[in-house]
């Protein structure tokens, strides 16, 4: 068996103390240690393939330098894409993230937690299912630090980093009517999660007092987009919004087999993106969530978090309505 290179072996190589050794690889007392001495440290510690005792350092600080992350769907392009920004985002300040995905089921976010929290992660990062406020409650009782991320409970203050949704439904709503579509239709799930009723409320208070708003509430997304769209057809709506990007896909799969022409019959707007877009005949405007900016403010939020208990913040960041053919005029 290889033998494990410790910091002795090192100093030994290099002819000064293990302290040094110990020194220079933790980024301690820079400015008293020549950079020549430094270099020659390091230079040889990468030469002799040195990882360092995780375990013991942890025993150390009390500290793993570990994150969990719980998604509420990894399927999701959202999620998915969400998951490699905090790795980044993490691995540059030296945590490891460790991701599981609660497919949308309370019992299993449980688990994870409970799975992350045996493995002695530093903090978590969680964006939870409907009907996930006994989660969050105990953790705030166990000051266990964690920042929700996308998702939140207004009713329950703690860390939470997400987008602005009210805000970005009035703007994709106002689009369709400085476009002259009075009569727009709104495709939600039926849910009780607060981003998505954040993005319901600011669509209805702008469209107060155009000709009709239809709106779907839905709990089974083919059948019942197809359901809505259908129905919204019939009453001659003019645009649609859907209020998720895969409420977005499942409808546009429906337009497309019907040949509804976009936006000559019905314009569209979809909240977030998704690649699956690019294989539609037109562009598809869309609301673009600044997905780096989430993933860096829950990070470094989780971060502050952990060194400094008691931290209850919340931070809203703006979404941009991205402008492209299917609300042409």
């Amino acid at each position: 068996m290889k033998k494990t290179v410790s910091l002795k072996d090192i100093a030994a190589k290099v002819g000064v103390s293990t302290a040094l050794v110990s020194y220079v690889l933790n980024g301690k007392m820079e400015g008293r240690i020549s950079k020549e001495v430094a270099a020659r440290i390091k230079a040889v510690a990468k030469e002799l393939n040195y990882s360092p005792n995780q375990i013991a350092k942890s025993l150390k600080t009390n500290r793993t330098h570990t994150l969990g992350l719980l998604l509420a769907d990894i399927a999701n392009p959202f999620s998915s894409q969400i998951a490699r920004i905090v790795e980044n985002e993490a691995n540059k300040i030296g945590y490891t993230v460790i991701i599981g995905s609660s497919d949308e089921q309370v019992d299993k976010s449980r688990t994870l937690i409970e799975l992350f929290l045996n493995r002695q992660v530093d903090g978590l990062i969680l964006s939870l299912p409907d009907h996930s406020e006994e989660i969050v409650t105990d953790l705030k009782e166990r000051e266990i630090p964690f920042v929700l991320l996308d998702r939140y409970f207004p009713e329950i203050p703690c860390n939470t980093v997400a987008v602005d949704n009210y805000a970005a439904a009035k703007i994709a709503v106002k689009h369709l009517l400085d476009n002259k579509k009075s009569k727009i239709g709104l495709i939600n799930y039926d849910t009780s999660l607060a981003h998505l009723n954040e993005r319901l409320r600011g669509a209805v208070d702008i469209c107060q007092g155009n000709e009709m708003v239809g709106l779907v509430r839905l709990g089974h997304i083919q059948e019942d987009v197809e359901a809505a769209l259908k129905s919204f057809l019939a009453n001659n709506v003019e645009a649609i919004f859907f209020m998720s990007n895969l409420l977005a896909i499942s409808g546009l799969k429906y337009l497309n087999k019907h040949q509804i022409a976009i936006p000559e019959q019905l314009a569209v707007i979809a909240f977030d993106k998704t690649d699956a877009f690019d294989l539609f005949y037109t562009t598809i405007t869309y609301i673009n969530q600044p997905l780096s900016e989430l993933g860096a403010e829950a990070v470094n939020l989780l971060n502050e978090s952990i060194k400094r208990k008691g931290i209850n913040k919340t931070v809203y960041l703006k979404a941009e309505l991205v402008k492209q053919n299917s609300t042409a005029t």
